[in-house]
């Protein structure tokens, strides 16, 4: 491709969306340049304060407890008090959470503090995620979670690489380094970020029924069935950072080989995010989970044949490609089926699914391998891939198709519902 074709491609990839949604996009990449704490907690704990492998895997076992928790609870204050205000608590009680952590030398008081930053750090998510459902069109929200998706992996690229200098030099740095970065997000929300919380007109008032609670969440089993998919999808690629270095570990690679061929990962997610996403953006989205659950499954099921670095680097290729169309493609879903006045609670429930499979995919490996070697274990993902992509089949049969405008038959106008302030200029008309 010609070097005008690249501009042009870069220019369809990024047209066409709202101010606000840069600005949250902004605030996305900033608050994962500054990821220390999720990156070298276990450094933390075993090397700088030279605690067992049992207290350190119960103080990340706490942090991703708290995910779990605050994921409902975020979800329910993003619906009632708004989008705006649950954001900038969640990222201004991150930024103390996280200093006072650096500062905790018991430990009683590291596992407490851990568990509080997993809740804080967690409660974000299903904000932006409403957030920027209700500031996109629904033509546009595939490529907008995946520009938002490449922002979390480039941020988390380069501040993987910057931290572990500042590690060498000082945790404590790191740790402020993150809390004074969340500031800034919380800070950039406040000044550039008006609420987005569509108001309920007067018609809609009165003709409302019963509340959406969690209830409303629960009973929807449709929407259940995503989040039930999007665990085991979870389960699966957790892997990369839980059963992948452990049965590397087991085979005789060193650490740098790990790094080398989970560096993969992130680099191919960097350069193909945007034009892979540009070329699935309005594709069927069941062939799409479909296959991505497959690819998945198998090509982590592939790292049972890799007996060198450079073929374990390809079944990372084969699994990534995967994440690539699948976290988008699933994030669109779920904003799809999400009512448009409760946002919030489906978003939080969809992001507790990822909390908990946090909490469940280090078991998994360690008890696959210890027992019955890494074979089964990449084995199990190749079964949860399958299970996956029959799972997506059926629950989006039927499934009303989306047109330009949202999706067909549903309560959502074509328009997304936002704050008046948050509508183009050009729109309002002279």
């Amino acid at each position: 491709m010609s070097v005008a074709g690249l501009r042009r491609a870069a220019r369809e990839s990024v047209s066409g969306l709202p101010r606000e949604f840069w600005w949250l996009w902004t605030s996305t990449l900033v608050n994962r340049l500054g990821a220390f704490v999720a990156t070298f907690m276990t450094l933390y704990l075993t090397l700088e304060r030279g605690y067992s492998a049992s207290f350190v895997g119960l103080v990340v076992a706490l942090h991703g407890l708290g995910g779990v928790v605050s994921s409902l609870v975020a979800g329910v204050l993003t619906d009632r008090l708004g989008r705006r205000p649950t954001l900038m608590a969640a990222q201004a009680s991150t930024a103390f959470s996280v200093a006072l952590l650096g500062f905790m030398e018991q430990p009683a008081a590291i596992a407490a503090v851990a568990l509080l930053v997993g809740m804080t750090s967690n409660a974000s998510r299903p904000a932006v995620q409403a957030m920027m459902a209700d500031i996109v069109r629904p033509a546009d929200r595939v490529r907008a979670f995946a520009l938002n998706y490449w922002a979390i992996n480039l941020g988390f690229a380069v501040s993987a690489t910057v931290a572990g200098f500042v590690a060498e030099y000082s945790y404590l740095a790191g740790f402020l380094g993150e809390a004074a970065l969340t500031l800034v997000c919380a800070v950039l929300v406040y000044v550039k970020l008006p609420e987005s919380r569509p108001e309920r007109t007067a018609a809609e008032v009165a003709d409302a029924g019963p509340e959406i609670g969690l209830g409303t969440v629960l009973r929807d089993g449709r929407f259940m069935g995503v989040v039930g998919l999007s665990f085991l999808i979870s389960l699966i690629f957790m892997q990369g950072s839980f059963g992948l270095p452990l049965a590397m570990g087991a085979a005789g690679f060193s650490t740098a080989d790990y790094g080398l061929v989970i560096g993969v990962n992130g680099l191919l997610i960097v350069l193909l995010q945007i034009p892979v996403t540009r070329f699935i953006e309005h594709r069927d989205p069941q062939r799409l989970l479909v296959i991505s659950a497959l690819l998945a499954g198998y090509g982590f099921g592939l790292t049972a044949f890799g007996g060198s670095v450079w073929s374990l680097a390809l079944t990372v290729c084969v699994w990534t490609l995967a994440e690539i169309v699948n976290s988008p493609t699933q994030m669109g879903l779920v904003a799809r089926l999400s009512p448009l006045h409760g946002r919030g609670r489906y978003q939080g429930m969809y992001t507790m699914s990822w909390a908990v499979a946090s909490l469940v995919a280090p078991l998994m490996a360690g008890f696959a391998i210890e027992h019955f070697g890494a074979a089964w274990l990449w084995g199990s993902t190749a079964f949860l891939g399958t299970l996956a992509a029959a799972g997506y089949w059926l629950l989006m049969r039927g499934l009303p198709a989306e047109g330009p405008g949202g999706v067909e038959g549903s309560a959502e106008p074509a328009e997304p519902a936002v704050a008046a302030e948050l509508r183009p200029k050009a729109a309002s008309g002279s």
